[in-house]
């Protein structure tokens, strides 16, 4: 049952090895679907995360390449793993000083990345890709495990006083993995600290918000989402469901990006096959003698599967704030997965779909994009991440 998905799980499902292992792309005549782009925000090329936890880094980090694209019109490629280094010297700190009670793993939130911006800079991909230990591409686990085994013997409760060596035995385990970080390097012909590169750039953090929408907290609030990979805690803005669904809309059309952090463990997820839905699942009552002759005979697993068996455009579930927040409160909706909005797009039926650029490189069906129903969207959303430019003159308004 997906309620008792585990944090380790979770982490898996943020890498893309976890669903798609370099599967063999689909054959785009073969899904029942054609889209058709309505809007497209420009955006700098996918990346792969590979088998690393680290989505929210890349979605957010490839979120403030696309507004410095919409604002200069020249593509930055901005290292994931300055930002990564840092979340992690910074969790662990926190994490011993609430005696090992919080969560620590690979995992994060859009918001780490520009915190990691104000508090000490960014770097260009070509100062430090974060591959110091003998592979091509990111593979976080073997790290994870050594980190997450310091930090348990840091905080046993048989420990009466730490030393103080703890700090760097961590970061020389972090230095080992992913290189130790520069203080200066040259870009483009200058030189550069990460405070004075990020201060080059015309980006500021505070031009940026997080909104989300769930009913146990009132609207028009601030608070911070209760999921284990807030570790900052960092608070959004508590809005409708529709007016999520609006800030995003007016972002897209005015041609701004938006983090997406969301559910992706749902059986109408299909990323090989590029499309993400809410289909009504079948039921008996909407076969023929037929059909439920042989349905009676399947497994419960092969039952469950074509319940979701999706041939083309099809009924969606209708979502509502109070279903949203069932999915939240049940664990049905988890926080699994950080991603982008990047446009706006049809079926060949008229409906509406959100185009998103995930981190799981680009050997699929549509190159590293996919679309979400608005139906999905709506239900599954934990949070979203924008430039406040980009608000609803209404939502801006109750913002003050």
């Amino acid at each position: 049952m997906k309620k008792f998905i585990t944090l380790a799980a979770l982490a898996a499902l943020c890498a893309p090895a976890a669903l798609a292992d370099k599967a063999q792309p689909e054959n785009p005549d073969s899904t029942g679907f054609t889209f058709t782009d309505v809007k497209l925000v420009k955006t700098t090329p996918v990346k792969d995360q590979n088998k690393s936890g680290t989505c929210w880094c890349f979605a957010s980090t490839s979120f403030l390449e696309d507004e410095l694209l919409r604002k200069t019109g020249k593509e930055y490629d901005l290292s994931e793993m300055f930002t990564v280094y840092h979340c992690y010297l910074d969790k662990a700190k926190k994490y011993q000083r609430m005696g090992g009670k919080i969560n620590f793993a690979q995992g994060g939130s859009a918001v780490d990345v520009p915190y990691v911006w104000s508090t000490y800079g960014a770097m260009p991909e070509s100062a430090y890709a974060g591959l110091n230990y003998g592979e091509d591409n990111h593979d976080h686990y073997e790290m994870a495990d050594i980190l997450t085994g310091y930090m348990e013997a840091i905080t046993s409760p048989k420990r009466k006083k730490l030393s103080t060596a703890w700090i760097d035995g961590y970061t020389g385990i972090l230095d080992a993995y992913l290189g130790k970080l520069p203080e200066k390097f040259t870009f483009e012909g200058k030189t550069y600290t990460p405070q004075s590169f990020a201060a080059s750039l015309p980006l500021d953090m505070n031009d940026y918000i997080s909104v989300t929408s769930f009913t146990h907290h009132p609207f028009y609030t601030w608070f911070p989402i209760e999921v284990a990979d807030n570790w900052l805690w960092e608070k959004s803005f508590n809005v409708p469901m529709e007016e999520m669904k609006a800030i995003v809309d007016n972002a897209l059309e005015k041609g701004y990006p938006v983090v997406w952090s969301a559910d992706v463990s749902e059986p109408g997820f299909k990323w090989t096959k590029g499309y993400a839905l809410l289909p009504e699942a079948k039921s008996e009552k909407d076969m023929d003698g037929t059909e439920l002759s042989r349905w009676v005979k399947l497994s419960d697993k092969d039952r469950e599967a074509e319940k979701y068996e999706i041939t083309g455009p099809c009924k969606e579930q209708a979502v509502t704030q109070e279903s949203r927040q069932k999915g939240f409160d049940n664990m049905e909706t988890t926080d699994d997965h950080g991603m982008e909005l990047v446009g706006i797009a049809t079926d060949q039926e008229g409906n509406r779909y959100y185009k998103v650029k995930n981190s799981w490189d680009t050997n699929q069906i549509y190159d590293g994009f996919f679309y979400v129903s608005e139906p999905y969207f709506l239900a599954k959303t934990i949070g979203i991440f924008v430039n406040k430019e980009a608000l609803p003159k209404d939502t801006a308004k109750r913002l003050k």
